[in-house]
């Protein structure tokens, strides 16, 4: 009998604990739901101002169904607030649209008008203007209605996409009207879009290429000034040698998704995050956030690297890194704490020594040289050059 009993309170120490996985539904009585199931929670990416701007992080280059990605503009906005993000542009391309296929397939006893599949599902430097029958703001306006539920910043915007291998790939940013951008020369489309002041970027310079060479249609852009910005990071793609172009042409330098399938497929179930360009602005609006593009105060981030202007690099480290001396020993040596109080991970380089991991939000010991009050060390995972990492100083 004694054992019978035991046998029943562990039975029921089972369930009870079970049912501690389990809250009771707010509106139905007869249902449970499971404690691990809950809503998406926004990753806050904590990053230190710098010299008087707040630090916004921005995705400039993203798709929906609306051209060739794959979810809807209410998930696209979605997704970028839970990544962390505070600005996406929404970069519709004009020439290639080939989910419109099926759209019309589907709404074929709705629509009146002809569609040319031939013409509108592919990239072609032949398009005609009978060929865009849509209205290209019209993501631009779901984004915006979506994203005001998160205080996520939509900035209008669409990719001029021509032949990526002899012409190249250029997002047009702060547009007003993506409809009238479009002409059947690039270089056109180009100026149609800084006829709006818009700002224009170079999408992923060396996609489909053997290096990152301009193009003929390249060349022209460049020389007559028309472009503002680089990626140095598209997805997963790191062209190192876009940071001495920027730097040369006092251009802003980006790194993007360029998501079309979802960031938890491609990043977040792989255990790594998107790539952001990190915006240095005195506030979260269109006329703010432009103004730092064109004044190039941006830095890239992508699978912990950062790339940039050499003293922006140096500024974004020591803001966001904390030192204490903790000892001086007999020979006046100090023991200095480092502490990292951000989400970048720091690779770093003392003297000739081996490098030193600073991790999120956390310290690492280093001793300074007898009667030093700087410590002085290269941080390997920052790019002020293709070649170059900055050596930064931090003082204690």
């Amino acid at each position: 009998m004694k054992k019978f009993v035991t046998f029943i309170a562990f039975a029921l120490s089972v369930v009870t604990a079970g049912a501690q996985h389990y809250y009771q539904d707010s509106n139905n009585s007869e249902m449970l739901r499971h404690c691990t199931r809950h809503e998406s929670c926004r990753k806050e990416v904590v990053l230190p101002g710098v010299n008087g701007y707040n630090v916004y992080k921005a995705d400039l280059h993203t798709h929906t169904i609306f051209s060739d990605g794959q979810v809807l503009p209410a998930l696209r906005v979605r997704e970028a607030w839970i990544d962390g993000l505070d600005i996406m542009a929404v970069t519709e391309h004009v020439e290639y649209r080939p989910h419109e296929d099926t759209f019309v397939d589907y709404l074929e006893d709705y629509v009146s008008k002809k569609y040319d599949k031939a013409v509108n599902n592919r990239i072609g430097d032949d398009v005609t203007k009978e060929g865009i029958m849509v209205d290209l703001n019209y993501c631009v306006q779901q984004s915006q209605s979506a994203a005001k539920q998160y205080g996520l910043l939509i900035i209008p915007g669409c990719e001029i996409t021509r032949n990526g291998t002899t012409v190249g790939h250029f997002n047009a940013l702060f547009t007003s009207d993506n409809n009238t951008i479009y002409d059947p020369d690039p270089v056109q489309a180009v100026r149609n879009a800084k006829a709006q002041n818009a700002l224009v970027m170079h999408n992923h310079p060396g996609w489909t290429r053997k290096n990152i060479d301009f193009t003929e249609t390249e060349k022209v852009l460049y020389g007559e000034g028309l472009i503002d910005g680089v990626e140095v990071m598209n997805g997963a793609e790191f062209y190192p040698g876009i940071v001495d172009r920027v730097n040369e042409r006092g251009l802003f330098i980006a790194a993007n998704s360029d998501i079309h399938a979802t960031t938890a497929i491609d990043y977040r179930l792989n255990g790594t995050e998107r790539p952001m360009t990190l915006i240095f602005a005195k506030d979260k609006s269109l006329e703010s956030i432009k103004e730092a593009l064109v004044a190039d105060r941006t830095l890239a981030l992508g699978f912990n690297t950062v790339c940039g202007a050499e003293q922006l690099l140096k500024d974004f480290f020591v803001a966001g890194v904390k030192t204490q001396v903790v000892s001086v020993d007999s020979k006046d040596r100090s023991t200095v704490l480092l502490t990292n109080c951000t989400s970048v991970p720091y690779l770093i380089k003392v003297g000739n020594g081996n490098p030193r991991y600073l991790d999120p939000f956390s310290t690492i010991s280093l001793r300074s040289a007898a009667g030093e009050k700087v410590l002085k060390f290269q941080v390997l995972n920052m790019f002020s050059a293709k070649d170059a990492h900055p050596i930064v100083e931090v003082s204690f």
